[in-house]
């Protein structure tokens, strides 16, 4: 199903092509070599700053998850798990940073790219939530309820972990973004070095959303809790599809 290379530059990342003379057979035969044994816990290590927000205090086996479109907070989920030695795998993103993500501490070694997946998005997305504990996809048109029924048999069946960016149908829990506030400039000098922002997580089993105020990054270019207080705010009650 795929034809997979080697990113041609400081990136070290895997990028796999669909392609109808190879199975997903060596990537798991090479991942199966290198992956520790999966833990007995249901919960795979997730960023301090966001841990607390999430049902369970962090990220799932199984579950899935649906994202603001924010490559900031993606980078900061896959972070934690790649760097303990989780393999990841993201779906339709060619636009995805790979030196960015390096630095907010991804594996590029254990992180594989499918950067066009074409009409097939989301067979490749189930293909590589065979061999992968976090996969990311980017659905470029609603899937059906069936399919998506599939998928998420599937992922409980592996203990992957799925982020979806945008809206998804059965999602266990959604983060959103708000109150975004950029820092550095001042008196009409400086750059922009700070991003300050609302993160809001809404779960599926109450709805109650639960929010912090995040630097993503600090001036320093580390996501940590701001400190700062969350007013209480009228939140987008959205529904799960």
């Amino acid at each position: 199903m795929f034809e997979h290379e080697r990113v041609s530059s400081v990136a070290s990342a895997t990028v796999l092509a669909p392609s109808r003379d190879s199975t997903v057979d060596e990537l798991r035969a090479k991942i199966s070599s290198m992956q520790a044994t999966k833990l007995d816990t249901r919960l795979i290590p997730t960023h301090p700053a966001l841990a607390g927000l999430l049902p369970g205090g962090g990220l799932q086996q199984g579950a899935a998850y649906s994202l603001d479109r924010s490559a900031m907070l993606l980078m900061t989920l896959l972070a934690a798990p790649s760097a303990a030695g989780t393999w990841c795998g993201i779906v339709g993103m060619p636009e995805f940073g790979v030196e960015a993500a390096q630095h907010f501490g991804v594996d590029l070694d254990r992180l594989v790219l499918v950067p066009h997946p074409g009409d097939q998005w989301l067979a490749v997305t189930a293909a590589i939530a065979d061999v992968m504990g976090v996969v990311v996809t980017r659905p470029p048109r609603r899937a059906t309820d069936s399919s998506v029924a599939r998928l998420a048999a599937r992922l409980r069946q592996r203990g992957t972990t799925l982020l979806v960016l945008g809206p998804w149908p059965q999602t266990d829990a959604m983060l959103s973004l708000s109150r975004s506030e950029w820092h550095g400039i001042g008196e009409g000098h400086g750059h922009l070095s700070a991003r300050e922002v609302t993160v809001t997580v809404t779960t599926r089993a109450s709805g109650r959303p639960r929010s912090a105020r995040l630097w993503l990054p600090d001036a320093a270019e580390a996501v940590r809790r701001s400190g700062a207080v969350v007013e209480r705010e009228q939140h987008d009650q959205r529904r799960f599809a």
